[in-house]
Order: structure tokens, then sequence, then C-alpha cells
């Protein structure tokens, strides 16, 4: 026991002391790279072949207090009444959180009513993957990503909520 808590220790130091700072590599025009992840009702979800057929906004949220630039996507698209699928897709890197994330997902499920669980993936043995092709600088905030019908980005904003983007996210569905 006493050399599993220090084996704990050992990894949390660790990774504490590594940096996770990418800058964003998307560019507009192209193709999403593919992860994979699985909804909170279970199923596994590959991105963006999931999604084929259908714009989709996804909205990828790499800490805790992320879901509330998230969650004013959400209600922003609703009250301006946008028709796009939309995925809240938690990301995150890291070995220690794929440990522990059976105990995550509970906790996600309990603040997240059931019929919304096919909405949100969680993605985490990929999370580093996604984290480098999106960016991470500035945490905090959402990174919204529109995928056309073909999986191709054809918007992509990583500054936090604004009245602004969420008009440029409805002028990209109307083109």
């Amino acid at each position: 026991m006493k050399q599993f808590s220090i084996g704990l220790l050992l990894v949390l130091l660790l990774n504490s002391c590594a940096n996770y700072e990418y800058p964003s590599q998307v560019s507009i025009g192209d193709k999403m790279i593919e992860a994979t992840g699985e909804s909170l009702e279970g199923k596994t979800v590959v991105m963006p072949q999931e999604f084929s057929g259908q714009e989709t906004l996804l909205l990828f949220g790499y800490k805790q207090d992320s879901q509330f630039d998230i969650d004013r996507w959400l209600i922003g698209l609703d009250m301006t009444q946008t028709q796009v699928a939309a995925y809240e897709i938690p990301t995150i890197q890291g070995m220690l959180p794929r440990m522990f994330s059976g105990f995550i997902d509970s906790g996600m499920r309990k603040g997240i009513p059931k019929e919304l669980w096919k909405g949100v993936v969680t993605v985490y043995a990929d999370g580093d993957k996604i984290q480098r092709f999106t960016g991470n600088l500035n945490p905090n905030n959402a990174r919204v990503m529109l995928l056309n019908k073909e999986g191709t980005i054809v918007y992509f904003y990583d500054q936090g909520f604004s009245v602004e983007a969420l008009n440029e996210v409805r002028e990209a569905l109307e083109n």
C-alpha cells in the first residue's frame, strides 16, 4: 500500500510539472482529426465519422470551468433557435483522469438530464491529441468547431462566448 501511495504521489507531481500548453493547429477547410470518445449513454463515438451527413457544432471543454462558456453557447443557440446538432466534448488528457474516468463520467451523469447524455461525448485516450489540434491556451474557453456534412471545419473559435461569434456560427450555417 505504501508503494502505491508513493507511486500515486509521483504521478501527480510529474503530471503537475508537465507543460501542456498547445497553440491551435486548426485551419478552416481542413478535415477534423479522428478521435474516439464515449457518450454518457455508453456509446463509442468516432469523430468526425459519427457526424457525417449533418452539420455539427462541437463544443470542446478542457476544464470544469469551461462548462460556463459551453453553457453560454448552448443557451445562445437555443435563444436564437439555431438549428444544428450540437455536442459537448469534455476532453481530458493524461493517464490519471483515464484511471478515474468512470467516477468522472458518473459525476457528469448526475448533473445532466438523461435525455441529453447522447450529446455529451467524453474523450480520454485521445484527449492530448485533440488538445494539440485545437489548442488549449486559455483552457477555460470552449473550443467551438463547426463541421459541414463532410466533416470539414467551416468555423473555429476559441476566445470565449460572444454574440458576434454566435452570429458568425449562424452565418456559416446559412452558407
